[in-house]
């Protein structure tokens, strides 16, 4: 399968989405990745990834925060073998972290956001990674934030938290530790968390480009460049063809396919942050560890970043900023990843989505 007509004989609703929102200009392509049972119902791109250049199964797309689960893992191996705990406080392997009110923060509130260091002054830039920890272990609590009770998600802070004790601990930077312990064992050979330059070089035009398409003047997403795209941001810059992310959540759905213990997929893919309003979504959403739980019982319309009305409450994942969704659905034994090539702004994003996979789930007959 490797057209939009093929796509279109077996998900002709998903098909119709897909195409009223590039003829919007939201997108100009798209990846898809879905299984059922471990049989592949789909894995192809769609469109083109630039101009004149078609977007296919092996394109290298941005996942954004859609990778964030992936250090989740990373922290979850290394609680798994003894070197760290859930409730272990930060400043344990970051002193530094510890000031300005931050000391009683521990490794499980940076996966379930209830941490209270949203903001830092950092963006999408080339500052060195340092500088970028120094800068968010020298921020302040927020204010009235009671750690481990109020929930809000941290776009990019406690992800970048996360890696460097990854990097304290293994005395490696987390990317490479990633590639080692979590992508390569997973057969996902083509899915990095920092690309070196020389592999940067190397894809060529198998890199497919993010765009800003609110404005219609479609400037790259600055992880998308040869500089963004060598910075290690563990929950940002991961980029990999989409059916790799499928694959990881294959390897959940499995019980975690030798990189977890079934137990601790468990753990992971459970209830932990249950029923609080979310400050940064606006919406009451529930959380894992380091992984969105389906929240539309609170509001298919109100909760961002979900997984249709149609999944199932017991669907686990992670979406990635106006872009991406990838999750597993356990009571249909069904993964699907889908990543587009657009960020059309929230709103036009997220009817986006919802409609994609409802479509997607009335395609497989998959109807409550």
């Amino acid at each position: 399968m490797n057209n939009i007509a093929d796509f279109a004989r077996d998900f002709p609703r998903a098909t119709a989405v897909y195409q009223a929102e590039a003829a919007a200009g939201h997108h100009t392509g798209a990846q898809v990745y879905v299984s059922r049972g471990g049989q592949t119902l789909a894995d192809l791109g769609l469109g083109e990834s630039r101009p004149g250049s078609a977007m296919t199964r092996d394109s290298l797309l941005l996942w954004l925060s859609a990778g964030k689960p992936l250090t989740a893992v990373a922290i979850l191996q290394l609680m798994e073998r003894g070197q760290l705990r859930l409730d272990d406080r930060v400043e344990t392997f970051i002193p530094e972290f510890g000031q300005n009110g931050k000391a009683p923060i521990t490794i499980e509130h940076l996966l379930t956001h209830t941490g209270g260091f949203r903001w830092a002054a950092i963006g999408h830039d080339d500052t060195p990674q340092a500088v970028v920890i120094a800068r968010i272990c020298a921020m302040k609590l927020e204010k009235n934030w009671i750690i481990g009770e109020t929930a809000g998600y941290h776009p990019y802070t406690s992800w970048h938290i996360l890696g460097e004790i990854v990097r304290r601990v293994v005395g490696r930077p987390p990317g490479e530790h990633l590639r080692d312990a979590v992508l390569l064992p997973l057969g996902m050979r083509d899915t990095w968390v920092g690309l070196p330059r020389e592999q940067y070089q190397a894809y060529g035009d198998r890199i497919a480009p993010m765009f800003n398409t609110e404005k219609g003047d479609r400037p790259a997403h600055f992880f998308s460049t040869e500089t963004g795209a060598m910075q290690c941001a563990p929950g940002g810059n991961t980029q990999g063809p989409i059916r790799e992310l499928g694959r990881f959540y294959e390897a959940l759905l499995a019980g975690g396919d030798n990189v977890l213990t079934p137990q601790t997929v468990r753990l992971m893919t459970s209830r932990v942050r249950q029923g609080r309003f979310d400050l940064t979504f606006r919406a009451v959403v529930d959380w894992g560890l380091g992984i969105i739980c389906d929240s539309k019982q609170y509001g298919v319309e109100d909760v961002p970043y979900g997984y249709g009305r149609l999944a199932s409450d017991s669907a686990f994942g992670h979406s990635g900023s106006q872009s991406s969704a990838a999750f597993a659905d356990p009571e249909f034994q069904l993964v699907v990843a889908v990543a587009f090539n657009g960020m059309p702004g929230e709103a036009a994003h997220q009817a986006r989505i919802k409609r994609f996979l409802e479509a997607l789930y009335e395609d497989l007959g998959l109807i409550c």
